[in-house]
């Protein structure tokens, strides 16, 4: 089974006069995201982001930020047909917490069992304590933790608070959040040495915090096995900050380590063929139409696994 996650950077279809119309992959945080030239390359940015879709083939997608199933319905039938990927009969997108719509979403070629959303869980459910600041009723995550089961693995697709605009005061929102994952899957395999597990997405853990006091480490090595580290250490970079010139790799495959041990040699790859001409360090070939910031396919790489036999 080949399975990729795919921050996709806000994707949205409206109906302007009538006509649907997909949102391209920019954040409208800055002046220049919100002017008709912005606008003018929405369609050239989704064209990108189903070419990479297309490319990673994958039997299972998780992909971030999709504002609802309309939009991945039309995504699918539209750009993604058109891009030459083959068919997911089975698409799940569930509202999550985000009131921008940047909702979790699943595509896959395989029967999805066990679909639950934790978006409504509050710190008490899990014996939490909220953050400084946040009341107790707040939802412990900011979008969710989509759980499923796919191919006797469980997956818990996560995209975790952003450490904007106040960095500080998002970590303990993040470390939350990840306590919580960890709790859930604790919760839902007991002592099994045995579980296969995976927790799939955007952990938005920012460089410099990640180096020095991860707030997801309740989630990390030895709990999991950060597959990431598999991969030469030039290469597990997955986004790029083109307001700042940074690299990061907020994007996360952590395994049981029975996964892990089952499949030593998953090595993880990442799809920067529609990232910015501007992200220098790719030295992959981009896709035609990519430009020095936009066009392109989203400011995140896609990551793509392959668990041979399964």
């Amino acid at each position: 089974m080949r399975i990729a996650t795919f921050n996709v950077q806000n994707l949205r279809l409206r109906h302007p006069r009538g006509h649907p119309r997909l949102d391209g992959a920019r954040d409208g945080d800055v002046p220049a995201h919100s002017t008709r030239a912005a606008a003018a390359l929405d369609l050239a940015d989704r064209r990108l982001t189903s070419q990479i879709l297309a490319q990673a083939d994958a039997d299972l997608i998780c992909l971030q930020e999709v504002f609802d199933l309309e939009t991945l319905d039309f995504f699918h039938d539209h750009l993604m047909r058109h891009a030459g990927a083959r068919t997911y009969p089975y698409r799940i997108c569930l509202p999550g917490n985000d009131g921008g719509g940047r909702d979790l979403a699943v595509l896959s070629r395989r029967p999805l069992e066990d679909v639950k959303s934790h978006a409504q869980l509050v710190p008490a459910d899990l014996g939490l304590m909220p953050p400084q600041g946040s009341r107790p009723e707040t939802p412990i995550f900011r979008r969710d933790c989509l759980h499923f089961r796919c191919g006797g693995i469980a997956f818990f697709h996560c995209h975790f608070k952003a450490p904007w605009p106040d960095a500080a005061r998002a970590w303990p929102i993040r470390r939350m959040e990840a306590t919580a994952v960890r709790k859930l899957i604790e919760a839902y395999f007991g002592a099994e040495a045995a579980a296969l597990w995976l927790i799939i997405g955007d952990l938005n853990e920012p460089a410099a915090q990640a180096a020095a006091d991860p707030a997801i480490a309740p989630i990390l090595p030895p709990f999991s096995v950060d597959l990431l580290d598999r991969m030469a250490e030039a290469e597990r970079w997955t986004f790029y900050d083109a307001q700042g010139g940074q690299y990061s790799r907020p994007d996360a495959l952590l395994a049981a380590p029975a996964l892990a041990q089952r499949w030593p040699d998953a090595i993880p790859r990442a799809l920067r063929a529609g990232i910015d001409r501007d992200a220098l360090r790719a030295a992959t070939p981009r896709l035609p139409d990519v430009g020095p910031h936009r066009p392109h396919a989203s400011d995140h790489a896609a990551l793509v696994l392959d668990l041979e036999k399964l």
